[in-house]
């Protein structure tokens, strides 16, 4: 009874001290979560692979043990492919490669999206700590097949490069793509299965969302031209200072002072100024704007769903959310409101 009185004292403190209804609540192993805000890898044509070693370095230090990316899941593609009535060309847009993955795996072990999924979760928790390669091609093409293609790479990248090949589940179309995919320019191989592989993870968690595009697709006529003129005109200055930044690139410090720069308070707040904040005040009489705003703050309150959903299966654990940088702002703002989550910032994680 005493220890149950001391745990409900820590929690709700006195009728003075009492733990806020919505945020930060005491806990002994609070979820560290560092939320990374990086630029879109695949616009940066000059980008070499070995320039992101410093920033591994420095995320690797902090230790993660999960890690989320914004990348759609299979579930979600799925969803998207099968309602595509309301959601027009969204499935089109954003799972192409997830859903041709998938149809590699699918070929190789005869399961659909659904079925994937569950295998692979069950394969997962029968991996063990030292599984035979044979096993990790088999994981690795589950999570082919169930479209969480961040994990099939993870799991591709952990084997040692001669066992990357045909077997167990994977055709050699298959390992073919997985080893294109593996080193896709992009954030979420380049940086988290990289980075998850280094560490010893087994998967990533893909977050992303775009079941808020039906926002956008019951919006009135006009939207894409009142959002062209929100967006015509001079970018702001910090938005200019990065671009430049992205062209002058030719190593990997210059990467991390990238990253550095995309992850600090007023560069995150200028962009959200520069974007949400001029399509908030279109003065349209379809409102256009406000529905813009309406879909992105409906996009970022899924995918923080998602992300606590992820770390709702590991308490206490250190978390890295990777994202698109003008999510961060608001990623910061929602986890905030989370009763275990604790934010690292990001001179912590990245150092100065």
């Amino acid at each position: 009874m005493k220890h149950l009185i001391v745990a409900a004292t820590l929690l709700f403190g006195t009728q003075a001290h009492a733990a806020p209804l919505i945020g930060p609540w005491p806990v002994q192993n609070p979820t560290e979560v560092a939320v990374l805000a990086s630029p879109h890898l695949s616009g940066i044509e000059h980008l070499q692979q070995g320039w992101m070693e410093p920033l591994l370095d420095k995320l690797a230090a902090f230790g993660p043990q999960l890690i989320a990316i914004e990348g759609l899941s299979g579930p979600e593609c799925f969803l998207l492919r099968h309602y595509e009535k309301s959601w027009p060309g969204t499935a089109d847009d954003y799972c192409r490669r997830i859903e041709a993955i998938a149809a590699l795996g699918k070929a190789a072990n005869g399961l659909d999206m659904p079925a994937a999924e569950a295998a692979a979760e069950q394969a997962l928790a029968q991996l063990g700590t030292n599984p035979a390669p044979s096993a990790r091609r088999r994981l690795a093409g589950l999570f082919a097949s169930a479209g969480n293609i961040g994990s099939a790479a993870t799991q591709w990248l952990r084997l040692p490069p001669p066992e990357r090949r045909a077997g167990d589940g994977i055709t050699g179309e298959l390992a073919k793509a997985l080893d294109e995919l593996s080193i896709r320019r992009n954030e979420n191989f380049w940086i988290a299965a990289a980075l998850a592989a280094r560490l010893g993870l087994d998967r990533l968690y893909p977050t992303d969302d775009h079941l808020a595009d039906r926002v956008q697709a019951e919006v009135p006529a006009g939207q894409e031209e009142a959002m062209k003129a929100v967006w015509s005109g001079e970018r702001p200055p910090l938005q200019r200072q990065a671009q430049a930044m992205e062209k002058a690139l030719a190593d990997g410090q210059g990467v991390l002072a990238l990253y550095r720069f995309h992850n600090r308070a007023d560069v995150g707040e200028a962009a959200v100024r520069g974007d949400m904040g001029k399509a908030f005040q279109e003065p349209s009489p379809g409102e256009h704007g406000r529905r813009y705003v309406a879909w992105w703050e409906t996009r970022n309150l899924h995918q923080v769903a998602n992300i606590r959903a992820a770390l709702g299966r590991q308490p206490g654990a250190r978390a890295l959310v990777i994202v698109g940088a003008t999510h961060k702002p608001y990623f910061d703002a929602y986890l905030r409101m989370m009763h275990e989550v604790r934010l690292v910032p990001s001179p912590q994680l990245l150092g100065r």
